[in-house]
């Protein structure tokens, strides 16, 4: 396995599957998180979150440029865990980046990975129709970042309640 796409709902388990599948393999472990620490709530989860994960995990923050990360960090020996890619395209559009050209350059690093990589996302697209131009376009985002991703994945894995569902 190289490319590993990991979706699920809000709270479904998708981090933690992911979590023990990068655990299991031999090697280290480096944790990508793109979560910014905009307020006191989220800085405090980050810090729970690098907590729980433990000693053997090296954690690199990047809300932005993850086709560098994937790119310089990926190796034989080396697990690279990326949580997660809904974050990425929230990020994306705050700093109103080019979605398409990371998106492109994200695949393109993916496919010429020189070691195992596991990504996280969301699934927003099993709700309703949100009802403001916003919340429309992240939820597009979103489902394209994720189509995108998934296309270069040798296995893609839905997470509801904690139980994988194995889509490739």
């Amino acid at each position: 396995m190289t490319v590993l796409l990991v979706l699920g709902g809000a709270r479904s388990g998708k981090s933690r599957y992911a979590l023990a599948r990068a655990e299991a393999m031999p090697g280290d472990c480096l944790f990508v998180a793109t979560a910014q620490a905009l307020d006191s709530e989220m800085d405090s989860r980050i810090a729970r979150h690098r907590e729980e994960r433990g000693a053997r995990w090296r954690t690199i923050e990047e809300p932005v440029a993850l086709d560098s990360i994937v790119r310089t960090e990926a190796r034989p020996g080396r697990v690279l865990l990326i949580d997660c890619l809904t974050l990425w395209a929230s990020n994306l559009m705050m700093a109103e980046r080019d979605i398409d050209g990371a998106v492109d350059a994200l695949v393109m690093a993916l496919r010429q990975a020189r070691g195992p990589v596991i990504l996280v996302a969301n699934e927003v697209g099993l709700g309703i129709v949100p009802d403001n131009a916003l919340a429309r376009r992240f939820r597009d985002v979103a489902g394209t970042i994720n189509q995108a991703v998934a296309t270069c994945s040798d296995e893609a894995v839905f997470l509801a309640a904690g139980l994988p569902l194995t889509l490739r």
